[in-house]
C-alpha cells in the first residue's frame, strides 16, 4: 500500500510532483475544487484549458490525465450541489481511482479538499484501499504495475490530522491483511496455517489467544466443526482472541466462518462454483483482522473473536448425508447436505462464544449463494434477533461505505428444518431451495439465546469480487466487513 503522509502548503508550487485534483459538475462543466494547495492563477487557468479541451464534466469518478509536468490526475466528485457536503463514500472512491492513475510512481500529492477529519481520513482510505495487490505468487516482479510509493495528503500538518492517517493506516492494514488471507491459495492456508498466522500476529497486540485442535474439538464435543473437516488429511481448528482492556464496560464477540476450501464435501460441488471456494474463509479473516484493528486502536470495548476452520474434503473418512452428529452444546443436526456446511462450523462457535456471556453476538459468513442471487454482488444481508443491534449494524456500514442491508429470519422458515430423527436439519428435508439465505440463519438462531442480542452477517455476495475493480474495491478478496465491525465496536465503546 502507499505510504500516507500530510503535505503541507507551499507558498509557489510548482509541477514537479504527480498531482491529484478534485472537481465537480456545474452546469454540465467541470469546475476544479479549492484545497490547501496553493496553485497561481497561471496554473489554475493551464489546467481548466486542458480540462475545456478534454470536455470534462465533473461527473462521479470521470478521470482527465493532464500532460502538465510530472502529471496531473483530477477526478470527478459530481454535481456542485453535492460538493458542499461531499459524500464520504464519493471521497473514497475518487480518491482509490486516482491513485491507481499514479501506478509506478514514487509519489504524488492528493489535493482533494477535505473540510474535516472525517473527509481526510476517507481520502486516505481511499488510497490505501484502492492501491492494493496481491502478488505473492507473480515471479516477473518487473512486468507489475506497482502501487504508488507515497501519497502525500494536502492538509494542515497537525496533531489532530496525524491521529488520522493514524487510524486511516490501522484499517487499511486490517482490510488489507484480510484480503490477502482470501487471496492466499487453499494449499498454502489449511486451518493449521490459518491458526498459526492468526495467533503470531495477534499476540503482538496483546490479545490472548487459544487454539483447539482436533483431538481437543473431538474431546469437548465440538461435533459440528470436527464433522465438516474430518473429511481432510488437515485437520480443523478453532481459535479464540480476547481483548480485554481494563476500562471496557461492554463485550462484544465476533465469530467467523472458516472453511479454508470448500469442495461441498460429498455433496461436492460442480467445478465452476469451486472457483472462488478459497474464499469461503472471509468471515473468519474479517473478525480476526477487526479485533487486531480494534486493538490497535485501543478502543475501550472487551472483543472476543472466533474463528471456526475448516477444510471441507471428500473422502472416506468425510461425513455423509444423513449422518446425525452432536453439536457443542448437545443439540443434534441431520445433515442432509455437507456442502451446507458453514452453519455447522459457525453453530459450534457461537455456542462457546455465549459461555464467555456478550453482551453482542455477531457472526460473519460467506454462508449462502442465495444472498447473492436476493441481494446481487456488492450487498450483504444482516438477520438477526435484535432490530437494534441490526440496525447498529446497518448504520456502521453506511457510515464505511460497505452496502449492508436487513433481511428477516419469517417465523415459518425454521419449521422447514425440522427433522423426523434429530433436533434439526441443516437443509429442508424437501430440499426447497426457497430463502436460502433465510433458513441459514434460522438454522444458526437456533443456536443463539433468545435473551443475547445477535446478528448474522452473509457476506458471501461480496467477500470476493470476480467482477471487476470499482473504486476501492479490487479483483480478489474484498475484506469487506472489517471496517464495518470496527465502526460497531467504536460506537459501541462511547
Amino acid at each position: 500500500m502507499s505510504k500516507l503522509q500530510l503535505f503541507s502548503a507551499m507558498k509557489h508550487f510548482s509541477f514537479d510532483q504527480p498531482l491529484v485534483l478534485a472537481m465537480v459538475s456545474k452546469n454540465s462543466k467541470a469546475e476544479l475544487l479549492p484545497s490547501e494547495l496553493p496553485l497561481g492563477p497561471d496554473s489554475l487557468k493551464l489546467i481548466e484549458a486542458q480540462l475545456l479541451v478534454a470536455k470534462a464534466k465533473g461527473k462521479k469518478f470521470e478521470t482527465h490525465y493532464l500532460s502538465i509536468g510530472k502529471g496531473v490526475v483530477c477526478v470527478g466528485l459530481g454535481k456542485v450541489e453535492e460538493a458542499s457536503t461531499v459524500q464520504l463514500e464519493n471521497l473514497r472512491r475518487a480518491s482509490a481511482i486516482a491513485a491507481r492513475a499514479f501506478t509506478n510512481r514514487d509519489e504524488a500529492i492528493f489535493a482533494i479538499p477535505t473540510k474535516n477529519p472525517e473527509e481526510l481520513e476517507a481520502v486516505a482510505l481511499g488510497i490505501g484501499l484502492g492501491g492494493y495487490q496481491f502478488t505473492k505468487y507473480k515471479t516477473k516482479k518487473e512486468d507489475l504495475n506497482n502501487p504508488l510509493k507515497i501519497a502525500k495528503l494536502a492538509a494542515k500538518d497537525n496533531a489532530e490530522n496525524k491521529k488520522v492517517l493514524q487510524k486511516a493506516t490501522i484499517l487499511i492494514d486490517a482490510v488489507n491483511r484480510a484480503r490477502d488471507l482470501v487471496n492466499t491459495p487453499p494449499l498454502d492456508l489449511v486451518p493449521n496455517d490459518f491458526a498459526l498466522l492468526a495467533k503470531k500476529q495477534l499476540s503482538k497486540n496483546q490479545i490472548k489467544v487459544e487454539v483447539l485442535n482436533e483431538k481437543t474439538l473431538k474431546a469437548k464435543g465440538y461435533g459440528g466443526i470436527y464433522a465438516v473437516g474430518m473429511g481432510s488429511v488437515h485437520p480443523p481448528r478453532l481459535v479464540r482472541a480476547v481483548y480485554a482492556p481494563p476500562k471496557a464496560k461492554l463485550h462484544l464477540a465476533l465469530v467467523g466462518k472458516g472453511i479454508t476450501f470448500d469442495t461441498g464435501g460429498i455433496s461436492l460441488k460442480p467445478p465452476g462454483s469451486m472457483l472462488t471456494m478459497k474464499a469461503d474463509m472471509a468471515g473468519a479473516a474479517a473478525v480476526i483482522q477487526a479485533i487486531s484493528a480494534i486493538a490497535e486502536l485501543k478502543l475501550d470495548i472487551r472483543v472476543t473473536a472466533y474463528a471456526a476452520l475448516a477444510e471441507n474434503m471428500p473422502s472416506h473418512t468425510a461425513q455423509r448425508p444423513s449422518d446425525v452428529i452432536k453439536m457443542y452444546g448437545g443439540k443434534s443436526v441431520e445433515v442432509l447436505n455437507t456442502d451446507a456446511e458453514g452453519r455447522l462450523v459457525l453453530a459450534d462457535a457461537l455456542v462457546r462464544a455465549q459461555e464467555d456471556k456478550p453482551d453482542y453476538l455477531v457472526n460473519v459468513a460467506t454462508l449462502t449463494g442465495a444472498a447473492a442471487i436476493a441481494l446481487g454482488k456488492r450487498t450483504a444481508g444482516v438477520m438477526g434477533n435484535n432490530e437494534d443491534l441490526i440496525s447498529e449494524i446497518i448504520q456502521a456500514a453506511r457510515a464505511v461505505g460497505e452496502s449492508m442491508w436487513p433481511m428477516p429470519i419469517p417465523e415459518e422458515i425454521r419449521s422447514g428444518l425440522d427433522s423426523e430423527i434429530a433436533d434439526i436439519a441443516n437443509i429442508p428435508p424437501s430440499l426447497s431451495p426457497a430463502g436460502g439465505m433465510l433458513r441459514g440463519a434460522a438454522f444458526l438462531k437456533d443456536f443463539v439465546k433468545d435473551e443475547i442480542p445477535w446478528a448474522h452477517l452473509d457476506i458471501a455476495p461480496n467477500a470476493f469480487n470476480d467482477t471487476g475493480t470499482y473504486g476501492y474495491v479490487v479483483t480478489g478478496g474484498t475484506g469487506v466487513s472489517v471496517r464495518t465491525l470496527v465502526e460497531l465496536a467504536t460506537r459501541l465503546s462511547q
